[in-house]
């Protein structure tokens, strides 16, 4: 019986960090994938004890014919991943009157299209087993726009429609599609802890087929 695989877009060290964290302890391999190759081999060291094999790529979320054979990459030398956990973003802080068209279709790309490919990316060997997790990071400003960061209100507002339309379009297809809405800043110690949003996501992923959950929202208060 082969180890499961999850695969980690924007690994940083706060939700990226203890999402691959908590999957370990779960007994899965992980592929991290993030922009900047440097802390991800620090990240290997930090998780390397807890168990499972830890594999790295290199590459910016954004960039999307990089981002999909990087995806390659991870079915060559691991298979195909049993859940997606996608993390990646972009924040500017521009107002709505100034931002400009080139900055927002740039940012967007990482803030949403990212997510797009890397679902592409899974599903059609979940489609293949029946079963997998695609599970995205959303924003409170998908819910509450503020107007100094309008690439990433737009960006967080479109991730969390793709959320809820991929997940019911492939509910019946036996693939969770779901996203961890996190409203307010993630600050260790508090309710928006890393380890406390890692543990929404692993729930997530465990949820039984008929009890799936769509969205879950996390705030500070």
């Amino acid at each position: 019986m082969t180890t499961p695989i999850a695969a980690i877009v924007g690994v940083g060290p706060g939700i990226g960090l203890a999402v691959a964290r908590r999957f370990a302890k779960g007994g899965m391999d992980l592929a991290l994938i993030s922009r900047d190759m440097g802390p991800l081999e620090g990240f290997r060291d930090t998780l390397a004890p807890i168990g499972g094999k830890v594999h790295l790529y290199e590459c910016d979320a954004g960039e999307h014919v990089p981002l999909a054979k990087v995806f390659q990459e991870i079915r060559e030398h691991q298979g195909t991943p049993d859940a997606l956990v996608y993390n990646a973003s972009v924040m500017k802080e521009v107002p709505a009157s100034r931002v400009s068209p080139e900055g927002l279709a740039r940012e967007f790309r990482t803030n949403c299209l990212g997510a797009l490919v890397s679902a592409h990316e899974v599903l059609p060997g979940m489609r293949k087993r029946g079963r997998g997790s695609i599970l995205f990071t959303g924003g409170g400003l998908a819910l509450k726009p503020h107007h100094k960061l309008a690439s990433l209100s737009i960006g967080k507002g479109a991730v969390r429609t793709l959320a809820l339309m991929l997940a019911e379009e492939l509910e019946p297809e036996g693939i969770h599609v779901a996203t961890v809405t996190v409203d307010g800043f993630v600050q260790p110690g508090t309710r928006l802890d890393p380890d406390t949003i890692a543990e929404e996501f692993w729930k997530l992923h465990r949820q039984p087929p008929g009890a799936w959950t769509r969205e879950v929202v996390l705030s500070q208060g």
